[in-house]
């Protein structure tokens, strides 16, 4: 098994144990979309604690990759996926808060 398989295989079990259900095809494409960020132990997870970080997923993904804009109420959609991991839950993966994102969002056509 190689090394994205691992990271996806990762996701997989955390969402189970998060008990969120989940379109396995479209984490594949969103995890891919990661890029190389997703083998860096920093990078391949989101603090949900600091603000600057908040403001580049927004920045960067939402408005960047997305196509929302500010009117889409992108800080309450970030804080929405927070919960859904929980506040103290330090395995904020990037791919499966980018997941959500895009479920949220119904952005799944980026990734067609």
């Amino acid at each position: 098994m190689g090394k994205f398989d691992e990271c996806v295989d990762t996701y997989k079990a955390e969402f189970k144990k998060l008990n969120v259900k989940f379109d396995e095809e479209l984490l594949v494409k969103v995890a891919k979309g990661c890029g190389p960020s997703i083998y860096n132990k920093d990078a391949s997870t989101v603090a949900g604690s600091d603000q600057a970080e908040l403001d580049t997923v927004k920045k960067n993904f939402l408005i960047g990759k997305l196509g929302l804009s500010e009117s889409d109420d992108l800080d309450g959609a970030i804080n929405e996926v927070i919960e859904t991991f929980g506040s103290s839950n330090r395995n904020k993966y990037r791919a499966m808060f980018y997941y959500l994102l895009t479920e949220k969002f119904k952005k799944q056509s980026v990734y067609n």
